[in-house]
């Protein structure tokens, strides 16, 4: 038996679909503060924090914790305490009953976006993340939570799936960059980008939770895109500004309460951390979506979202605000004005 926590939406109903159409899987347990669409699977409703999950999870072999809110929105002290309680009571609970294997879903961006990155990264590369982006400090705390756990619980195995950027009904710093009239550049940046849509997400979540693969596992499309190949394949030019004014003003804009996206979250668009998804690739997995299929299927997401991006910022509406370096491409646009008409009053 199979429970699958934040099941009703999301990869979570992915992923709560394909175990029940699973042959190899006699039944799934579907847990979420609401039911969802798949009928096939026993569901309890309920908040993952809360204690009695542990009598819902009692039988259960393995069980897939995907109950983590990401949300940009979000407050985050509320989001926090909602990721981090609720791991340590699954964890707990799920120890508590006799689950042998509990499967956790971080993000790459744990690794860091650091410019000596290696190109890909191994999964066993050290974590550098720090806390400074959008919810990075929660996801390296289930990180820790996920190493301290077999050492607290003996018998329990803790698996860690690492999606690079995530793509197909998500909304995220890094989706919302490509929302931008202009593409970011910052200046002497190396970015690399490389894509996961959800589809292989809940396929990689899948061989997690079948045991087919353990440990910590990366998972993205095959190879990388850099930026000149991004914006050829977007048709978004590029607006390079110089690293202090960019991270400086995202930071401003931030304190302000002009965008939800903290200045932390450029460094994901400024250098590499594109993983090699190698011990997936061992187990026989293979990705079904390329760098390519994801941006367009982005790019058609994204399509007629931010049209008069300048007037959004007017209006100080963080709920349709383009990603911290989408702002800060629009403060520096303003600031191209600003010096042009003080030129032609000069003259």
């Amino acid at each position: 038996m199979i429970a699958v926590t934040g099941a009703a939406s999301g990869v979570g109903a992915l992923l709560t679909r394909r175990l029940t159409a699973s042959e190899e899987v006699k039944q799934v347990v579907a847990v979420d503060e609401r039911r969802g669409d798949a009928a096939e699977a026993h569901w309890h409703i309920l908040d993952v924090r809360d204690p009695a999950i542990a009598e819902k999870l009692r039988g259960a072999d393995v069980v897939v914790h995907l109950a983590v809110d990401l949300d940009l929105e979000t407050d985050p002290g509320a989001r926090t305490a909602y990721n981090v309680r609720g791991t340590q009571t699954v964890l707990t609970a799920a120890a508590a009953v006799g689950v042998r294997r509990v499967v956790l879903c971080t993000s790459a961006m744990v690794y860091g976006a650091l410019p000596d990155n290696d190109v890909p990264l191994a999964e066993d590369a050290e974590l550098r993340a720090t806390a400074e982006a959008t919810g990075v400090g929660d996801l390296l705390e289930i990180e820790h939570l996920a190493r301290r756990a077999p050492r607290a619980h003996p018998g329990l195995n803790v698996t860690v799936v690492r999606p690079t950027v995530l793509v197909g009904g998500t909304d995220t710093a890094l989706t919302r960059y490509f929302e931008s009239p202009r593409l970011l550049v910052v200046a002497g940046s190396r970015p690399a980008w490389q894509f996961c849509h959800v589809e292989d997400l809940a396929s990689a979540l899948e061989y997690a939770a079948l045991e087919r693969v353990e440990g910590e596992i990366a998972v993205g499309c095959d190879g990388w895109l850099e930026q000149e190949d991004v914006e050829e394949l977007s048709g978004i030019r590029r607006m390079e500004l110089p690293s202090a004014v960019a991270l400086g003003a995202a930071s401003r804009l931030h304190r302000l309460g002009l965008t939800p996206s903290p200045a932390g979250d450029l460094a994901y668009t400024m250098y590499p951390w594109v993983v090699s998804g190698s011990r997936l690739h061992e187990a026989g997995w293979r990705p079904e979506w390329t760098n390519e299929e994801v941006l367009a299927a982005l790019l058609e997401e994204a399509a007629g979202r931010h049209t008069v991006a300048g007037r959004r910022l007017g209006r100080k509406d963080a709920t349709t605000l383009g990603a911290a370096g989408a702002t800060v491409a629009l403060v520096g646009t303003a600031a191209l004005v600003r010096r042009a008409r003080k030129a032609r009053r000069r003259m």
